[in-house]
């Protein structure tokens, strides 16, 4: 059974792992691959990523699971979202992930469209999209994320029922920060049909994200 996590966090932001035991425990839960896409804006980004970069380079000789270096671009201003996806690809980011407008957190009107404008890989737990926004989405490829994390998947339905009427991408994450965040390859499928999508859809989205991982690993792990 395919399982990977696109989005969670070590401590180089709010995280409670260094990235070798974060990865240890994913082991043990058969997951494929994690990106590791910590909370950044102008002022931490370059620190970031290029620890996560060298924690990949080591963690991947290694481990089963595939680490994957990534970022998360969060509160930032709308008009400050393209320059830094921009920056995090140069140093290094396979994938970048905004922070999108949950109804759990103030989050700046006009986020999600700016996200999708830059051309990010996930926009994180967009909560009540627009459904302009989710066309822009699907014709952009970008991919909208249902969220197994307490309040950002409070919209999860929503998410998913403009997702299937645009045929744009869906990822399941866990938006993981400690141990007891990281979702069972079981449970997050469970998280998936509990937004309203048939098992046999959920199984689609992980195929279709994994066929898109492949293209970002060097080597991936099977």
């Amino acid at each position: 059974m395919l399982m990977f996590d696109l989005h969670c966090h070590c401590l180089f932001s709010d995280g409670e792992l260094i990235p070798a035991e974060l990865v240890r425990r994913l082991e043990v839960k058969n997951y494929n691959a994690v990106a590791i896409t910590d909370h950044a804006d102008s002022s931490n980004i370059d620190f970031i990523i290029p620890r996560i970069v060298k924690a990949a380079e080591d963690i991947n000789r290694f481990s089963p699971v595939h680490l994957i270096p990534g970022i998360e671009l969060t509160h930032v201003h709308p008009e400050m979202i393209a320059p830094l996806a921009a920056q995090a690809r140069e140093l290094g980011a396979k994938i970048v992930v905004c922070h999108g407008e949950t109804i759990a957190e103030p989050v700046i009107p006009g986020t999600n469209r700016a996200a999708i404008e830059a051309g990010v890989d996930i926009l994180a737990h967009p909560g009540l999209i627009s459904p302009d926004d989710v066309q822009l989405a699907s014709e952009r490829g970008v991919r909208l994320e249902i969220s197994g994390r307490k309040g950002h998947g409070l919209t999860n339905g929503h998410v998913a029922s403009l997702a299937a009427r645009y045929d744009a991408l869906l990822v399941i994450n866990s938006d993981g920060h400690a141990p007891g965040d990281f979702m069972t390859p079981e449970f997050a499928r469970q998280v998936g049909i509990g937004a309203g999508i048939s098992a046999v859809d959920v199984e689609r989205i992980y195929e279709n994200v994994w066929e898109w991982l492949k293209g970002l690993l060097s080597g991936p792990k099977s």
